[in-house]
C-alpha cells in the first residue's frame, strides 16, 4: 500500500484515508464516508463527480468528456473513481 493521505469532504467535514496507489472512490466506499453515490466505477457514468478544492492528485485513467470538460478539469472537477491523491485533499460536491 502506498503513502496514506487524508481526504476531507467539505460538505460534511468527514475525513477518510486513501493510499496514493488507490482511487479516491474505493477508499470512500471502504470507510462509508462522504457522498457514497457511485455507478460504473470506471470513469464513464459521472455519478462520482466532485470538485477537488485543494491538494494534489493524478488522474490515472481517462474521465468521460461527457461528464467532465477540459475547462472543468482545470477548475478541479474530477470523477473520484479516476483520481489518486498525491497529498491530502479537500473535496466538495461539484
Amino acid at each position: 500500500m502506498g503513502l496514506l493521505h487524508t481526504i476531507t469532504v467539505k460538505d460534511t467535514g468527514v475525513s477518510f484515508s486513501c493510499a496514493e496507489d488507490q482511487a479516491v472512490l474505493p477508499a470512500m466506499l471502504r470507510t462509508w464516508n462522504g457522498p457514497i453515490r457511485h455507478g460504473c466505477c470506471g470513469g464513464g457514468c459521472g455519478v462520482c463527480r466532485m470538485r477537488i478544492l485543494s491538494g494534489d492528485y493524478v488522474a490515472f485513467k481517462p474521465m468521460s468528456a461527457a461528464h467532465v470538460s477540459e475547462a472543468e478539469k482545470e477548475e478541479g472537477v474530477a470523477l473520484l473513481c479516476c483520481v489518486q491523491p498525491r497529498s491530502d485533499l479537500i473535496i466538495a460536491k461539484a
